[in-house]
């Protein structure tokens, strides 16, 4: 084979070839002076995406008000407890009962915590540039999560109403907290590590790891307050009538009031760059020692959205994770796959396949939201309306419309009852889940 060259100059011909190819190309004047004025984004836009969001839809759930998560990644938590909470709003005929997001962000902190020691000792005798030693350092304390990881919390500690525990400067704005911790979480891992490279007896780490667990609560506590052990329930329902319930647990409330079991729901995930019918799990995102694995049922697209519109036509929203700055109006509330038009605007083909997206790192779940509603035509969908919890200024009272193709496009993975999946896919559910790595795509 003749040998390649790896290193390429350019050259001054090559330098006049692109400054002509630019001049040859149509109109390129009147481009270059609206992108350079409104920016790619703005210069780009199809004005008949308005035409294709109409915000009305042939299955919709009741609503209320949105939450906002303000200045953190606490998306995947607010959609866990925007799905319980659509359940109680239908049982008790409370449309805007919220339920505190900052008591199980503090929790989650904790258990992210001890978890992570767990797997620093457990990679102790390798060296810190090892791929997955690095993983775990990198992002000890991380705002974001999964489902499973929300559903986890609250099998464990119960909810309670943001009465109970309302948010805090910190839990609206993780930047502070999040810094400290992460330092912290990284010193530690360097004292563990020492102990075990020094060969310390099994006593002297444990007492060592206990009081740095000490140290991660407190800075909790101080961040977000100390969660209650009891709390009492007060809320009027949409007819004014009083409920009240004193001396309640988390636990328990949950046990009594919401009648949902968190393990009938699956994660169905469309992850096209892995084989498909297939279980696989993420333990390394995992945030509770003995909780619920993070799993994915990998289907079919068809399959994905036949299980959401069904749940959605039983009365109940749907939990999803999404690459949500992809083709998206914050301001208007638009998803569409073809908002922003920027290989009509530069001429090139920009163009990846959603498998294409997941191998090279193009894509990301970096988002989750709520599907409350799906128009359908002829029983096919052709657009979603979506809960978001940036707030009610943007989109529709912080309610979004997505068209079916960004879905396609951009959703990699949605909670539905398994009572949704067929008899063949609830089977696949007993099989041993294949495990990914901690820097898959689906992570």
């Amino acid at each position: 084979m003749p040998e390649t060259k790896l290193d390429h100059e350019l050259t001054t011909t090559e330098i006049a070839a692109l400054q002509a190819d630019l001049q040859a190309q149509p109109a390129h004047q009147v481009i270059s002076r609206a992108t350079i004025k409104n920016g790619v984004l703005a210069a780009s836009e199809d004005p008949q995406a308005a035409v294709r969001l109409n915000r009305t839809f042939s299955v919709e759930l009741p609503t209320g008000k949105v939450a906002n998560q303000k200045h953190s990644g606490r998306c995947w938590l607010f959609a866990t407890l925007n799905v319980i909470r659509h359940q109680f709003a239908a049982k008790y005929h409370v449309k805007d009962f919220e339920l505190s997001q900052n008591y199980l962000f503090f929790w989650d902190r904790v258990e992210r915590a001890n978890i992570f020691y767990d797997r620093i000792l457990r990679t102790a005798d390798r060296p810190l540039d090892d791929r997955e030693v690095a993983d775990i350092l990198e992002s000890p304390d991380d705002d974001g999560g999964q489902w499973a990881m929300g559903a986890a919390l609250v099998q464990k500690y119960g909810v309670v109403p943001t009465s109970a525990m309302p948010e805090s400067f910190n839990s609206n704005d993780t930047t502070g907290i999040g810094a400290a911790l992460n330092l912290k979480l990284r010193k530690d891992a360097l004292a563990l590590r020492q102990l075990v490279a020094d060969g310390a007896d099994e006593e002297k780490i444990a007492a060592t790891r206990a009081q740095a667990l000490k140290e991660v609560y407190r800075m909790a506590a101080y961040a977000f307050g100390e969660p209650p052990a009891t709390f009492d329930l007060e809320f009027k329902d949409d007819d004014h009538k009083l409920h009240r319930a004193a001396g309640l647990t988390p636990q328990g409330f949950f046990h009594d009031y919401f009648d949902v079991d968190l393990d009938d729901y699956v994660v169905v995930s469309n992850s096209p760059d892995k084989a498909f019918d297939r279980q696989y799990r993420l333990a390394s995102e995992e945030n509770i020692v003995g909780g619920k694995h993070i799993t994915f049922l990998n289907l079919p697209l068809a399959d994905m959205k036949r299980a959401a519109v069904a749940q959605l036509q039983s009365g109940e929203a749907v939990w999803f994770g999404n690459d949500v700055l992809q083709q998206m109006s914050r301001e208007r509330g638009f998803l569409d796959s073809h908002l922003f038009q920027v290989s009509d605007l530069f001429g090139v083909d920009l163009s990846l396949t959603k498998a294409q997206r997941l191998a090279t790192g193009e894509a990301s779940v970096s988002h989750a939201m709520t599907l409350t509603g799906v128009n359908l035509v002829d029983d096919q969908p052709n657009r979603w309306k979506v809960e978001n919890s940036w707030g009610e200024k943007n989109g529709d009272k912080g309610y979004f419309v997505m068209t079916d193709e960004w879905l396609d496009d951009f959703v990699y993975e949605v909670v539905v009852h398994k009572r949704f999946l067929t008899p063949a896919q609830r089977e696949l559910l007993n099989t041993e889940p294949h495990e990914l790595a901690p820097w898959d795509s689906l992570s």
